[in-house]
Formats: structure tokens, C-alpha cells, sequence
């Protein structure tokens, strides 16, 4: 199985914290989630959009990832879970808007791993979410840009939708399946997580 034993003993610790947690108004949680995704937006059209080539594909001073496969990383998840997320709202049955939404251990798990922080750890990129090294460093941005404004649709659909009852597979095996509420919450922290790597390489 995909998920690894380091993972699994990494899970029981963060799901500590998980167990003081409480529920959230579903629309509270989306409505948070939009105005997350609609600052990221900002930052890449008025930063991001406008480097020059040069800038969007030299590498990081640690030989690490340039802007461009920053975001053809975050394309890659776009890819998976822009088509599965659709799916799922539009087989879901209409739910009252008035809900609650409560994260799973692991779907909280899966959003601390991926929150930016001070103490920020290097992870290892799965072999099919690996960053191209040929591409196109304008087309690259313009397709994030155009996933997000995707996901700004689909977050507004879920306002309608039971997001503790679809559930998502993740893209690392399709044995597991986690709470939209919570694909929603990881998808954005990842986001976020890699546009700071971006920023540092400015």
C-alpha cells in the first residue's frame, strides 16, 4: 500500500490534537477557503504572471525546484482532483446548507503535513506528481491560474452539497478516500505550501 508505516505512525500523533477539534459551519469553511484561494490568486497574477522567463525557470540556489515546476507540481494535483472533485458534487444529492463539517484523523493529518510553517520540512515529491523539466514557464502559470478559478466554482457548489458524505480518493492510491471538506482543506494548504517555496526563490 501506498501510505507507508512512517506515515501511519505520523498520523497517530498529529490525530491528538485532532481529538480536541470541533465541527465548523460548512458555509464558515467555504467561505474561508475561497477568500484562501482568491489571496493565492492575487499573489501569482500580480506576481508570479509577470516574471520574465529567466526568472520563472532558474532553478533554486539549493538545486532545488524553479518557480515554474513549483506550480507544474500544483498543476499536477489540479489535474487529479479538479475532475474527481466535479464528479463527486455532481453524483452528491442536494444537502441543507445549514451543516457542519468535522475533518477524519487522517484528512486532518493530510492538512497539517501540508500547512506552511516556520518549521517547514522538505518532503520528496511522489513520482507522479514530479515536475516536468521542459516547459513552458508562462503556460505553466496561466494553467494554475485557470485550475484555481476552477476551484472557486466548485468550492461555491459545495455550498449545497453534504461535504462530510462525498468522498474523494487521493491521488496516491485510490484506497483511500478522504471528506471533500477535507480534499478542499489539503488541495489549498498544498497550494500555499509551494508558493511560498516559489516566493523563496525570488
Amino acid at each position: 500500500m501506498v501510505i507507508t508505516k512512517f506515515y501511519i505512525f505520523k498520523t497517530k500523533h498529529l490525530c491528538i490534537d485532532y481529538l480536541n477539534m470541533k465541527s465548523i459551519d460548512k458555509i464558515e469553511l467555504l467561505q474561508q477557503l475561497e477568500q484562501r484561494l482568491e489571496s493565492q490568486l492575487r499573489v501569482v497574477t500580480s506576481v508570479y504572471q509577470n516574471l520574465n522567463d529567466e526568472v520563472l525557470l532558474k532553478p533554486a540556489g539549493n538545486s532545488g525546484w524553479s518557480i515554474a515546476q513549483c506550480f507544474d507540481h500544483l498543476n499536477s494535483y489540479g489535474d487529479f482532483y479538479l475532475p474527481a472533485i466535479s464528479k463527486g458534487l455532481n453524483s452528491a444529492a442536494f444537502s441543507s446548507r445549514n451543516t457542519r463539517f468535522k475533518s477524519t484523523c487522517l484528512g486532518h493529518y493530510f492538512k497539517k503535513l501540508m500547512e506552511p510553517n516556520a518549521q517547514m520540512k522538505k518532503m520528496k515529491a511522489f513520482k507522479n506528481h514530479l515536475p516536468k523539466n521542459n516547459i513552458n514557464p508562462h503556460e505553466v502559470i496561466s494553467v494554475f491560474i485557470t485550475q484555481s478559478e476552477q476551484m472557486l466554482l466548485l468550492l461555491k457548489a459545495a455550498s449545497d452539497k453534504n461535504i462530510n458524505a462525498i468522498k474523494i480518493p487521493i491521488s496516491l492510491t485510490a484506497l483511500v478516500r478522504l471528506k471533500l471538506g477535507d480534499v478542499f482543506q489539503f488541495i489549498l494548504a498544498h497550494n500555499e505550501r509551494h508558493i511560498a517555496q516559489a516566493q523563496r526563490n525570488l
